[in-house]
């Protein structure tokens, strides 16, 4: 059974193609056509038709988190979906989310209205557990922080009435894929942590084997310390292939590279893969 994932946004991009600060990765098995994530504006829909990719034959969309770079596409993924569409997200991506410089604060929510979305055929389903989108693809629901090391940006606030409080982004999940291979993992950010993201799936699928990680690891802002331990981790799984986007940032990119080798790439936009 051949599974096909490609990259439609990210924040560099193959010749030809948009590069967007956000994420949007397609992925087609032979279930079900998901569309995780939707980027920050236009690039996923760009991207899509410079690859022949038509949105319409979408089975689902799945929102990783309510960050305006990962949901800020949807309304014109949504256009040419043209028909209704599950949209899985967690209840807390209608929370007012905000990033904080200082005594600066930028809105980095949901940028849209959810009326305005199902006027254009979402159809929200937020659950705070994993969700079965077909017989190899799920949700991991809200993910556990079980790891010491691993912490949420402390840049990151929700408003709450007129306070701003540190977001623990509940919201944050990812996508499981089974495959012949094992399972593959696709992340939008990891803001929960990449260990803790994988350990909620060996959890939940009773310890497979993950052979394939993609997506946001959200260690741009880590500590030497912490990629180190991340690295440590990830070694253990015995992965085929490690292929980061978005929030991974340079130096975390560099010592992934230099740790995996030739079982490392970055996958930016234009990207596809087919696992057989």
């Amino acid at each position: 059974m051949a599974v096909h994932i490609t990259t439609l946004s990210e924040n560099t991009a193959q010749f030809g193609f948009l590069g967007e600060w956000g994420l949007s990765i397609l992925v087609e098995t032979e279930s079900a056509r998901v569309l995780l994530d939707t980027g920050l504006s236009i690039s996923a829909v760009y991207n899509a038709d410079l690859m022949g990719i038509d949105f319409s034959t979408i089975d689902a969309i799945v929102l990783s988190h309510a960050h305006g770079d990962h949901t800020g596409g949807l309304r014109d993924v949504l256009r040419r979906v043209r028909k209704q569409v599950p949209v899985i997200a967690h209840p807390d991506i209608w929370i007012p989310k905000y990033v904080v410089f200082g005594e600066m604060s930028r809105y980095a929510g949901m940028p849209y209205m959810k009326e305005d979305l199902e006027s254009l055929g979402a159809v929200f389903n937020l659950t705070r557990k994993p969700f079965k989108i077909s017989d190899d693809i799920m949700t991991t629901g809200e993910i556990e922080m079980t790891t010491d090391y691993e912490t949420i940006d402390d840049r990151l606030f929700v408003k709450k009435g007129n306070k701003m409080i540190p977001d623990l982004l509940a919201d944050d999940l990812a996508l499981i894929v089974k495959t012949d291979e094992g399972l593959l993992l696709i992340t939008g950010c990891a803001h929960r942590g990449i260990i803790n993201t994988v350990r909620q799936v060996q959890k939940l699928t009773g310890g497979e084997y993950i052979h394939t990680i993609i997506g946001g690891t959200h260690l741009m802002v880590a500590s030497p310390e912490r990629v180190e331990k991340t690295a440590r981790e990830l070694k253990e799984l015995g992965l085929q292939r490690l292929g980061v986007s978005h929030c991974t940032g340079f130096n975390a990119s560099a010592a992934l590279a230099k740790e995996f080798s030739e079982v490392f790439f970055l996958n930016n936009a234009g990207t596809q893969i087919t696992l057989e």
